[in-house]
């Protein structure tokens, strides 16, 4: 499949989106597999629930940003980002919030660990991004 300059597939922008969540959950349990291992039962957990506080979220951007949109233009992509992201940090602060107050006993330190390294999963996937190799696309306008 070819695709002409300045046009863009579905799952060509909905695939690093994915790629980058399901990052996110493998560091998440991978992390949280460690934590348990070598701290107990309750940093397990702990680590499990900072990931998902991470994870969940990011998915929310995520579908938000992908979702189809009546107005395909620019305007109506950064109206879906702003509220993407205003719904992120909403469900953080309520996700941590819940965490916080439901949870015991937790452990801080694993919590934190995992939601700052998911965090970072982010950060290392949109600076890996641009080191993707190239896919071959028609820019020949037909000619």
């Amino acid at each position: 499949m070819t695709v002409k300059a300045g046009e863009q597939t579905k799952g060509s922008a909905a695939h690093p989106l994915i790629r980058l969540l399901l990052l996110q959950l493998g560091l998440c349990v991978a992390l949280a597999v460690l934590f348990w291992g070598t701290k107990g039962r309750v940093a397990g957990y702990s680590a499990l629930l900072g990931g998902l506080t991470c994870a969940i979220p990011n998915a929310w951007l995520a579908m938000r940003l992908v979702a189809p949109r009546r107005d395909p233009g620019a305007r109506a992509l950064l109206n879906a980002a702003y509220i993407g992201e205003t719904g992120k940090l909403a469900l953080t602060l309520t996700m941590f919030a819940l965490i916080f107050a439901l949870v015991r006993p937790i452990a801080a330190l694993p919590l934190f660990t995992t939601f700052i390294v998911c965090q970072l999963a982010t950060l290392a996937g949109l600076l890996m991004r641009g080191q993707e190799p190239h896919r071959d696309t028609d820019t020949t306008n037909g000619e």
